[in-house]
């Protein structure tokens, strides 16, 4: 039989990975469906299934048994029936996807956004991102989970975050509207407010923000000059040209870690180190064992597709907060090949998806 994974990975770290995954599949479908423990939504909906989670769910293709996760499922109220009975008593954040396509999608945390930024924080070198450096986030905050990660990713490295908000249902509505002078007004008030903060602030020395952002800022200031170690980007534009563009023109040889991540997943990390070979495709591998992306086949979404070829994204995550077996996202992207710093399937150069492109408006992202 023919390896499924990159030179750099064995079949038995592949293998260890999968037994990982199924193990966790077990855990979490038991506290999600046991009464003590699991989510008002997912015990009701427990009632109509002819399958016993709590019997019958062991491995991680068992999930299939639930059937698909719908999207409407998380648009509107009451958000607390996705809140465990185990967190009952905690403090619970509410956080929305980005709200471009009608009610925006509603998904509660207590310690997730935490424990997938502490994760990622193992992936960025100290030379790049020094520890007790200052950050600065100029991007999307007001609902999303992003503006709260990025600051706890900031002082779980020992710095403080600076904050620079991007209202992006703001700037769709002025794309819609065509308003493009007034579009363009905004993005250099968001630029303005940035280059006021590095100004002012020689301590910081690591960057969030989203690519069109990024090439606004480089438009005016040389972020090296100003200090800039480390960026860490994300977002819907970004493309193996962006990524080219960035590296060999934009940054003067500051480190680059592009991300792709949303309310629903986490946070998926870029390929570690970075190929050559790849030719600044972006790669990504997700979070398992808490989440996992697959590629598959649009027209039968419960079948992957091969290695490389071409498909939509579907996401499943795992957490004791949030369970989401076998949701299709809006994006399509290429199967990745497991590597050796990460022995699961990843994807390449995701992007909206072709059925859904001419639909969706990205605005500044």
């Amino acid at each position: 039989m023919p390896s499924t994974a990159a030179p750099d990975v064995s079949e038995s770290s592949i293998q260890a990975a999968k037994d990982k995954l199924n193990a966790h599949v077990a855990e979490i479908v038991r506290w999600h469906f046991d009464p003590a423990t699991g989510s008002p939504f997912w015990l009701e909906r427990a009632k109509s299934f002819d399958f016993d989670p709590m019997t019958e769910v062991n491995t991680y293709q068992d999930l299939d048994k639930f059937g698909f996760f719908q999207d409407e499922w998380l648009r509107g109220g009451p958000v607390r029936r996705w809140v465990p009975k185990a967190f009952a008593e905690s403090p619970i954040y509410t956080f929305e996807t980005g709200g471009s396509t009608g009610v925006p999608k509603s998904r509660i945390n207590v310690n997730d956004f935490r424990i997938d930024y502490e994760n990622f924080s193992e992936t960025l070198p100290d030379e790049s991102f020094p520890r007790r450096a200052d950050w600065l986030h100029v991007g999307p905050s007001g609902p999303r989970r992003l503006r709260l990660a990025i600051e706890h990713l900031a002082q779980h490295r020992g710095g403080m975050c600076f904050m620079v908000d991007l209202d992006p249902r703001w700037v769709i509505k002025l794309i819609k509207g065509r308003q493009m002078d007034q579009m363009e007004a905004y993005k250099r008030h968001v630029i303005d407010q940035a280059l006021t903060l590095l100004r002012a602030h020689p301590g910081i020395e690591c960057l969030f923000t989203t690519p069109k952002l990024l090439e606004a800022l480089c438009e005016k200031v040389s972020l090296k000059s100003m200090g800039i170690k480390g960026v860490f980007c994300g977002g819907t534009e970004m493309t193996p040209q962006f990524h080219r563009f960035a590296v060999e023109e934009l940054l003067d040889g500051i480190y680059f870690a592009p991300t792709y991540g949303n309310t629903l997943m986490g946070l998926a990390t870029h390929k570690i180190p970075v190929d050559p070979a790849d030719n600044y495709a972006i790669i990504y591998y997700p979070p398992a064992p808490r989440a996992m992306i697959e590629v598959v086949n649009p027209d039968q979404p419960d079948q992957l597709v091969e290695y490389g070829k071409t498909g939509r994204v579907r996401l499943t995550t795992l957490t004791k907060e949030f369970f989401m077996p076998r949701f299709l996202e809006r994006d399509e992207a290429e199967r990745e090949r497991p590597c050796g710093a990460y022995p699961w399937d990843g994807v390449r150069n995701v992007r909206p998806f072709s059925k859904f492109a001419t639909t969706v408006v990205e605005g500044v992202y």
